[in-house]
């Protein structure tokens, strides 16, 4: 495999294959290990041999790319993804592909997170019964479970967040725009970005500086080489002290008693940090930020096309949306546990001309950013924004009774603003996070300040599953 550690590199832990236990094979976290997975040790420090594994909607040149979806099982461009390119070239090695909700959970509103129709499902390494969130649920899993101390995830609306803080990690989601795109298989140009899942926000902070970086095939980056600094270098464990943070008090009832009650604890943290924190309760327009569905819907059918046209025909013969469709109602593996609507919707839409669909993305950028989260930093003057990430993670059981989950990802997700998570503590013997968010840019800001926070706390627990 290219960069991997030769026979004379100082030693280490070995990663990749050559730590899989048959409990860690069980997570199904992984679907391809890069040839030479099992040869590679890292020293533990700094990127050069850092092991890293990418969401495998991530096109590298030396595996195949599938989203998950039985439609791209042959879709091999043979071609790096920018971000992996940088990767490579800073020293790092690509472990493989992992898992996730196929199509990163754009399919249906019944789709099951962490289960691909190529990579089968995913388990939470802390409890195999309860779900790895998603999308990029192999990327957490894996991290998690230790094979491997760095993964790219994904994420348009949660999907790096979520599976970090339910699987016990260190989940970054960056200003849109501060990460290229090109060649990974999108859902919306509007809010795409890929990011970071580690074990700690230093490692976090390490592999963003490396894939931050403008690139001429994506519009969105024009800024980033001029707005990227060292994040590690940035990183600062005093930062909470004399800093104001938000409280979204309006967000925090959504959780599960036990998630409250860990987020007040961390509260205290802060504040014995020196943290000074201001309780915000007015909540921006929700339900404008909502809109933001019509904005997928239609972005989806653009970019997915776009993207297929991308691809080599004799490798993907599914050339459109439509064909998708087409192919996974033909397809009995695709459909077996839930369909396709959200597909289905997206192709009915009418492309970037439309009126409904330009009056939907300003509306929901618009609550969501200046009048959201920009108008709440700047009216409480605080420095960022602060809530649980998400509950524990739930069963698909409907008896169950930890449906109540609670979300922080939305408003910086459809702003395209910075939100990363730290472990916050455990829910039930699960692991819970805590999000800190900020404007657009803010990305050294909010990892120092979430650096801080888990250098005051160390919560995170690695899980027993898995381990030898």
């Amino acid at each position: 495999m290219p960069g991997a550690a030769s026979a004379s590199a100082p030693a280490g832990p070995a990663w990749g294959e050559a730590s899989v236990t048959a409990q860690q094979a069980a997570l199904n976290s992984v679907i391809v290990w890069a040839d030479g997975a099992e040869a590679v040790r890292w020293d533990g420090r700094g990127i050069r041999g850092l092991p890293i594994l990418l969401k495998d909607n991530i096109e590298t040149r030396d595996m195949p790319t599938t989203a998950g979806s039985l439609a791209l099982s042959s879709n091999a461009p043979g071609r790096d993804a920018p971000l992996v390119a940088r990767l490579r070239a800073a020293g790092a090695v690509v472990l493989g592909k992992a898992n996730l909700s196929e199509w990163a959970n754009i399919r249906s509103t019944n789709s099951i997170s962490g289960w691909s129709a190529v990579g089968g499902q995913t388990r939470n390494p802390y409890d195999g019964e309860r779900t790895p969130c998603g999308s990029s649920a192999g990327s957490a899993a894996a991290v998690a479970a230790g094979l491997a101390p760095a993964a790219i995830g994904t994420e348009t609306n949660g999907s790096i967040v979520c599976p970090a803080s339910v699987n016990g990690v260190v989940g970054f989601k960056p200003t849109v725009g501060l990460v290229s795109r090109t060649h990974i298989v999108p859902i919306a140009h509007s809010q795409d970005t890929a990011g970071p899942i580690t074990t700690t926000v230093e490692d976090a902070a390490i592999v963003l500086t490396v894939i931050a970086g403008s690139d001429p095939l994506d519009p969105a980056t024009v800024e980033a080489d001029a707005r990227k600094v060292d994040y590690r270098a940035a990183l600062n464990a005093e930062s909470l002290r004399g800093t104001r943070i938000g409280v979204m008090r309006f967000l925090v009832r959504n959780y599960s008693p036990d998630t409250q009650a860990e987020f007040e604890r961390a509260l205290q943290a802060l504040r014995d940090a020196g943290a000074e924190l201001v309780e915000i309760t007015e909540a921006p327009d929700l339900q404008a930020v909502g809109a933001s569905i019509q904005v997928l819907m239609t972005e989806l059918k653009v970019d997915i096309n776009a993207y297929l046209a991308s691809t080599d025909p004799r490798q993907v013969p599914t050339r459109t949306l439509a064909d998708l469709i087409a192919f996974n109602a033909a397809e009995p593996r695709e459909t077996v546990l839930f369909g396709q609507e959200l597909f289905i919707r997206a192709e009915a839409t009418t492309g970037l001309e439309d009126p409904a669909y330009i009056e939907a993305r300003a509306r929901s950028f618009r609550a969501a950013g200046p009048e959201g989260i920009d108008r709440m930093m700047s009216t409480n003057r605080v420095a960022a924004l602060i809530a649980p990430t998400t509950s524990r993670a739930w069963t698909n059981d409907p008896a169950d009774d930890d449906r109540a989950q609670g979300s922080s990802s939305s408003l910086a997700a459809v702003a395209g603003y910075p939100h990363l998570t730290v472990p916050m503590g455990f829910d039930r013997g699960m692991p819970v996070g805590i999000s800190f968010i900020g404007g657009k840019w803010d990305d050294a800001k909010i990892l120092s300040l979430g650096y801080a926070y888990e250098q005051r706390t160390h919560e995170r627990r690695p899980p027993t599953l898995g381990r030898d």
